[in-house]
């Protein structure tokens, strides 16, 4: 049993396009009790500077196409506006916190995607209907990517880490990498040290037995439910591929991993934010 706990949540642009609803959600994070590290994106704010710019998003199936005009925004939007207005507001509240990058310490080290086979529908990616795509300047991780002794130093160090969706390559290219995969890799990373817990907030209060009744709640899936929701309909859509990830996590070490409404995470501690997957 390990004797330090550690919790990691990843927040979307729900929280940070709302400067009320961010000013609340840093509150109740700098409340929860024990070590924590926040993660990042802000997607949307990136593709409304990169328009004002006169440079249009690229998506391919929710995934942005990173080219060298849109790296440059990405890295000045996640690394330097967001990630320091947010440090700077968790210092105003008493929270010293430290913003970082991928390429800070050397803390996330991804590779550059490769071309990746994609369908058009969104469907299976075999046979003729499969087209290559460039996502250009996009970095995945694996299992050596995060340096676990650096983010532990930090700790220790009594700093609150606040990570971006930056990345390098060691080789002086940075990447855009997606937040909820650097959420996950750096619970699975520091489990081998922490009792971990993952949180993703995003817009709904958690899995919902029916998407139109926020009341309707799932408070607890087992990885053995998993395909049983999924076949009934209660998972579906962009829900599987983030309970697929947060089943992956648990299988690599983190001990719970919650998915919830970013209002209410002051209810974690009580064991009533979201919907909680257990092993």
């Amino acid at each position: 049993m390990k004797s330090r706990k550690l919790t990691i949540i990843k927040i979307g642009g729900n929280v940070i396009d709302n400067s009320e609803n961010l000013h609340q959600f840093l509150l109740d994070f700098i409340a929860l009790a024990g070590d924590k590290i926040l993660v990042h994106g802000g997607g949307k704010v990136a593709t409304e500077l990169g328009k004002t710019l006169g440079i249009e998003p690229k998506m391919v199936e929710g995934r942005r196409i990173t080219d060298i005009e849109t790296l440059r925004i990405v890295t000045m939007v996640y690394a330097g506006l967001i990630n320091k207005n947010m440090v700077a507001q968790l210092q105003a509240k008493g929270c010293n916190a430290i913003g970082l990058s991928g390429a800070d310490g050397n803390i996330i080290k991804a590779k550059k995607r490769p071309v990746t086979k994609v369908s058009p529908s969104g469907g299976n990616l075999e046979g003729a209907k499969a087209e290559e795509i460039d996502f250009g300047f996009v970095g995945d991780l694996d299992e050596n990517s995060v340096s676990t002794t650096t983010l532990d130093n930090l700790l220790k160090a009594k700093l609150i880490p606040v990570l971006c969706a930056i990345t390098h390559d060691g080789n002086s290219q940075l990447l855009n990498t997606n937040a909820d995969t650097i959420a996950s890799a750096v619970a699975v990373a520091m489990s081998s040290v922490y009792e971990t817990r993952l949180v993703y907030c995003f817009e709904k209060k958690g899995v919902l037995k029916d998407i139109n009744d926020e009341t309707s709640v799932v408070r607890e899936i087992k990885s053995t439910d998993f395909e049983g929701l999924k076949a009934d309909g209660t998972v579906a859509g962009g829900m599987i591929p983030k309970l697929h990830n947060a089943f992956e996590a648990i299988k690599k070490g983190v001990s719970a991993v919650y998915i919830g409404k970013a209002d209410e995470l002051d209810e974690l501690e009580k064991g009533t934010f979201g919907t909680k997957m257990n092993p």
